[in-house]
Formats: structure tokens, C-alpha cells, sequence
């Protein structure tokens, strides 16, 4: 449609021109037309370019009729055959079916003429055989235009390939690469792909992502994916890696906020393995539960007020009243009401607590506990079994 446009757009600009030399000096013609009662008057200038856009006119009405004719007979036949499909509804089946394993062939035929794009296919398609060498060769073969393609495409090599600074080079390269001009209409899509791709190195290199020198905040999908990781490959953090880790939340508390509770939940767990950060510790835990109960915040703030040199358990009584009040009728707040009472010699109202929650499993074991009291090896025998009950205070990773 663009090219017809064109094309009369040209034709008239030369009948514009040709009719301008023929009647330099001479006028611009006239033309006189009579058909039955109708009479018109005009010149040959308006005539030509009268002619040619009802000529443009009749064009565009045919190819409009000949396409909806088309569209309506598609509609009614009857497909047989995927090789019977228009290639770019070929396409358009093999994206919506993610059916590119199955294709490979006829994606690349499709692709054999295409100077700018048949490297990066020819990529994609060794990537999903598995063949990652052959992959990384049609990539050195792609059409400069095509760098940005080709970069993450490579990226995505090097992940698989287990190659993390390969990998990270191209990442803070691509980064901070100027977006070629003519994927401008797709640049939050571009945008996107590239944050997901380092979300995938952050949660494959959980240790080495503190140390990129470029920091992309990633999708909340990905961060957490991230801190799961790291939790769960604390023991092998360097000494550098807990200090990278610690700059990095500090850099990022004060957008912590916009975050999710879980995201944040997250984030106070890794607190947890950091003793120099209790401080963001307990801010954070307050925080939490501040905005809604939730039984892991609350034992993990409990935690870090036992590991305190001397416990404040004036502190600890306040708040628990604070949130029991906010939060009635939970039985893990009379479980730690009861350590704060043995443990500031109140007795009488420890024993008292003891007959609250008849059927709850923390407070089962408080009674238990306290009829062993004085029999250090059958606490500590009791503290294993319970500890290892599902029903426990789960702290999941």
C-alpha cells in the first residue's frame, strides 16, 4: 500500500514537471468536456492529476475488495496441511504454539534470504538442539545490524555454557550499548529481555552479581529468585561477597518499601545471617510486622533479642503487648510471653499461660518443658524432636 502511494505520489510530481515544460510560454491549456446537460470547464493541469487520483482511487478499492474477499475466503476453507498456511501464518502458529523445535527446518528456510536476521535464527535454532558451539559460530556470521540480537543471544550461550564472565562482560557491555534506531519500537521489549537476562545470571551467580559494576534493579520474579540462592549458598560467601552484600542493601533500603512483603521477607532473612546489620534487622522486622502478622517475621525478631549480650526483655514485653493488641488470639505471643516471664522470675504468671491454648502445639510444648524442668538431657532430647516437627516454627528459605 506504501509503495502505490509512492509510485502515484512520483507520477504526478512528474506529470507536474512535464506539463510545466510543455507549457512554459504557453498557457495551461484548456479542456472542455459536454456530456448530455453536463457541461465542465478546466484546464489540462487539473485534468492529468483528476485522472491520476481517481486512478489511485480505483486501485486502493480494488486491493481493499480483493483483500477482504481473500480474508472471507480463508475463513471458510478448509486447512489441511501446516505447509498449506501463508508463511507468515506459519509463523504466527509456531510462535503461539512455541513450536520452534518442531519447525526448525521451515524457520530456517523462512529466514535463508534474510541478511540481517538468518544469523541469530540459525543461533536460536542450535541453541534449542543443544549444539551451543555451532550456536555461538552463526552468531560471529550475523549482520552488524543485528548486534544487539546477536549480543543477547550470546549472553544466553554463555549462561547455559556455565561461562559467568563471558557472560557478565557482555551484560555490562549491552547495558550500556546505545540502542540501535531501528529497534527504538521495540525498546521496552528489549528493555525487559535484557533485565530478565540478568536476573537469570543474578540467581545462577547469586555471589559473583554483587560484584557487576553496572546494578539493574530486577523484576521482583528474578530479585527473589536471587535472595532464595543466596540463602540457600551462604556457607560459600567470601568475606568480600558479605561485604558487597551488605552495600547492596544499604544501597537499595530506601526503595525496599516499594517492594513486596515477600521480597521483603526475603531480605530480613538474609539480614539474619549478617550479625553487623542487626540494626536494618529489627527496622525491618518491625516494619513487617508493623504492616501484617506473619509468624517467621515475628520469631526472627524474637531470635535476634535472645542474641543480644543482655536481652531487654522490658523492650520485648512492650512490644508484644503493642502487637497483641493489633493481633489478638495468637498463641506464639504467650510462647514468647512465657520465655519473658521465666526469664524476669514471674513464676506464678508463666504457670498461668500454661493453661491457655489446650490444642496448640507451641504451647504443648511449653507444658511438656515445664514439667521436665531440671532434666537438661530430656529438654534437649524434646528441643530435637519438636524442632523437627513440620508443625514447628518453619523458617522457609
Amino acid at each position: 500500500m506504501k509503495m502505490i502511494l509512492w509510485a502515484y505520489a512520483l507520477i504526478i510530481l512528474v506529470l507536474i514537471a512535464v506539463l510545466s515544460l510543455l507549457s512554459y510560454g504557453q498557457g495551461v491549456g484548456y479542456v472542455y468536456i459536454q456530456w448530455r446537460s453536463t457541461q465542465i470547464q478546466t484546464n489540462i493541469w487539473v485534468l492529468f492529476i483528476f485522472l491520476a487520483i481517481l486512478s489511485l482511487l480505483f486501485q486502493l478499492g480494488g486491493i481493499a475488495l480483493k483483500r477482504y474477499f481473500s480474508r472471507e475466503k480463508r475463513k471458510a476453507e478448509t486447512i489441511l496441511n501446516f505447509h498449506n498456511l501463508h508463511p507468515y501464518e506459519q509463523l504466527a502458529v509456531i510462535w503461539l504454539l512455541d513450536a520452534a523445535d518442531d519447525q526448525q527446518e521451515f524457520i530456517q528456510q523462512a529466514f535463508t534470504q534474510s541478511g540481517l536476521l538468518k544469523g541469530v535464527i540459525d543461533s536460536q535454532i542450535y541453541t534449542i538442539q543443544g549444539n551451543l558451539l555451532e550456536a555461538l559460530d552463526a552468531l560471529d556470521h550475523t549482520n552488524v545490524m543485528a548486534f544487539e540480537l546477536a549480543e543477547i543471544q550470546r549472553i544466553q550461550i554463555y549462561l547455559a555454557q556455565n561461562e559467568p564472565e563471558k557472560a557478565l562482560t557482555h551484560l555490562e557491555f549491552i547495558s550500556q550499548h546505545e540502542l540501535s534506531p531501528w529497534l527504538n519500537d521495540v525498546k521496552s521489549t528489549y528493555e525487559t529481555r535484557l533485565t530478565n537476562l540478568w536476573g537469570e545470571f543474578a540467581a545462577q551467580y547469586p555471589w559473583l552479581y554483587l560484584h557487576v559494576t553496572i546494578f539493574r534493579d530486577l523484576f521482583e520474579p528474578k530479585l527473589q529468585k536471587w535472595l532464595k540462592k543466596m540463602l540457600s549458598q551462604f556457607e560459600q560467601a567470601t568475606l568480600e561477597d558479605i561485604e558487597a552484600l551488605k552495600q547492596r542493601y544499604l544501597v537499595s533500603q530506601n526503595e525496599l518499601k516499594n517492594k513486596s512483603y515477600e521480597t521483603r521477607v526475603l531480605w530480613l532473612k538474609v539480614l539474619s545471617r549478617l550479625p553487623e546489620m542487626s540494626r536494618e534487622y529489627e527496622y525491618l522486622a518491625i516494619e513487617l510486622l508493623n504492616e501484617k502478622f506473619n509468624q517467621d517475621v515475628f520469631y526472627l525478631w524474637f531470635q535476634l533479642q535472645l542474641l543480644r549480650q543482655a536481652p531487654d526483655y522490658i523492650y520485648i514485653e512492650n512490644k508484644l503487648n503493642d502487637w497483641e493488641e493489633k493481633y489478638p488470639y495468637m498463641p506464639i505471643f504467650n510462647f514468647v510471653r512465657w520465655r519473658v516471664y521465666v526469664e524476669t522470675n514471674r513464676e506464678a504468671e508463666a504457670a498461668q499461660l500454661l493453661t491457655l491454648y489446650p490444642d496448640n502445639v507451641l504451647m504443648n510444648y511449653l507444658r511438656v518443658k515445664s514439667k521436665l524442668k531440671g532434666q537438661d538431657d530430656l529438654i534437649q532430647l524434646l528441643n530435637t524432636i519438636f524442632e523437627n516437627n513440620a508443625n514447628f516454627l518453619e523458617i522457609k528459605i
